[in-house]
């Protein structure tokens, strides 16, 4: 090899050499500080848009269990409300039973009109209950006394349709396990398919809201799919919209991903003393025997029926701890999979940590003695 004082390339191979040292300490020194192996784009850009996509997944089935938890809370609130009901209906049969008893004083008497009172507060309070009870600053039993509700049903977001729809294009609509295809022909209204939608036997109703085709399913059966490779500009695609009922709410258990949330929706229709689920006490009196043995009956049913609104809260309550588990499940699945892809390896970075002083101490050593090389030239000056 020839000597030279013009370049020091072993010196320049040196300094290179202990920058990729030096690099590569840094970022194991940060993997292991920070506990993950991907901290930019640059350590794996395809693990790190995986990573992010499944700690998004995890974020949102997280809240998802807190919105389950939320809904049975409410729905807890709910059962109480309706078993301090069935006191308060339990209460009115003995009095029912008392006053029908022909021992009393006579009809309209002072003992049954004092039954009769507190008869009357019975039924005040269970308007009372039925009025005010709320969870979160909202009415549990909303207003109104239907007890056959709509219950809405959300459906799936994010699927904008944006073609121009011509002759022979077609439109299929599915809701609970039953389908509609609209073929559009020349000349064809919007209205006209609205009418069409409508009138089929999807139960669902079609209708044009701020420009675009809102569909919502008035059964309550599940997610409305649409099917259809083009839609029609005219009137700004198509949209699914999530109801909102008096008597509805909903419990959003969505994964994060864009194909649409999944969700529970619970029905907790109103009541009051005059529609205890279609039974009604308001005219029942307790003034008389023989209208103490009607109001009876009537009791009875409601105290039936108010079982009946408490089973199916039950059955609500059932379904969102069992939606619950399965989410738990799923967040920590995912968690672990997030995890293998974006945690470092301790043991490895630790070995690769020893690794890379000892090559920063060897190269700092080389790049001494390179420099050094160019000064044996001064001797054959001498």
């Amino acid at each position: 090899m020839s000597l030279s004082i013009l370049n020091n390339i072993p010196s320049l191979a040196a300094q290179n050499q202990l920058s990729i040292t030096n690099s590569s300490l840094q970022k194991t020194l940060i993997q292991l500080s920070s506990g993950q192996r991907i901290n930019s784009g640059a350590d794996d850009a395809a693990g790190l848009s995986i990573a992010d996509g499944l700690n998004a997944n995890i974020a949102a089935l997280t809240q998802s269990a807190r919105n389950a938890t939320d809904g049975v809370g409410k729905l807890q609130v709910a059962d109480g409300a309706l078993s301090q009901v069935t006191t308060l209906l339990n209460r009115a049969v003995t009095l029912a039973t008392e006053s029908a008893n022909g021992t009393l004083n006579g009809d309209g008497g002072s003992q049954r009109t004092a039954l009769q009172t507190e008869f009357a507060s019975i039924k005040a309070e269970i308007d009372r209950i039925g009025q005010n009870t709320t969870f979160n600053g909202t009415a549990v039993f909303a207003a109104g006394t239907s007890n056959d509700p709509n219950v809405l049903m959300g459906a799936t977001t994010g699927k904008a349709l944006t073609d121009t729809m011509t002759t022979g294009d077609s439109l299929k609509i599915t809701a609970g396990g039953n389908s509609f295809t609209y073929s559009y022909t020349s000349g064809d209204t919007v209205q006209s398919l609205l009418n069409q939608v409508n009138a089929s036997n999807l139960g669902v109703t079609a209708s044009l809201s701020s420009g675009q085709l809102k569909l919502v399913d008035q059964k309550g059966r599940g997610d409305i799919a649409i099917d259809s490779s083009s839609t029609a500009t005219e009137f700004g695609g198509f949209t699914n919209a999530a109801g909102t009922g008096s008597n509805v709410f909903s419990v959003y258990l969505g994964d994060g991903t864009s194909s649409g949330a999944s969700h529970i929706d619970v029905t907790l229709s109103a009541f009051s003393s005059s529609n205890l689920n279609g039974t009604s006490l308001t005219s029942d009196s307790l003034s008389t025997a023989a209208g103490a043995k009607a109001a009876l009956t009537d009791i009875n049913a409601a105290i039936s029926s108010v079982a009946a609104l408490r089973g199916s809260i039950g059955a609500g309550i059932n379904r969102l701890q069992a939606a619950t588990n399965v989410i738990n499940n799923q967040t920590q699945n995912l968690t672990t999979a997030e995890d293998g892809v974006r945690s470092a390896d301790v043991g490895q970075s630790v070995a690769n940590l020893t690794k890379y002083n000892i090559l920063t101490s060897t190269g700092i050593s080389a790049l001494a003695q390179a420099n050094q090389m160019q000064q044996s030239v001064l001797k054959l000056l001498q």
